[in-house]
């Protein structure tokens, strides 16, 4: 499970979507991003589904995750 303490992008509320992790700001939950991408959408098809995400979000998530994943 990746660290999304230090990722700006993002925060985390226990009364919000039972604490998952959600873009700072909206409720889409991050998981929806990497289900998304996983399905095989776009990254600018996930943006039109979820006008509440930015694209600096979006790509501040995933080099997050990337840099988690080559740090283990």
């Amino acid at each position: 499970m990746l660290d999304w303490t230090t990722c700006t992008a993002v925060e985390r509320y226990s009364e919000r979507l039972s604490g998952a992790w959600v873009f700072r700001g909206s409720r889409v939950p991050v998981s929806a991003l990497f289900e998304n991408l996983e399905s095989g959408a776009t990254l600018d098809q996930f943006l039109a589904w979820f006008p509440g995400v930015t694209r600096a979000q979006a790509e501040a998530v995933l080099e997050h995750a990337a840099r988690s994943l080559q740090a283990a």
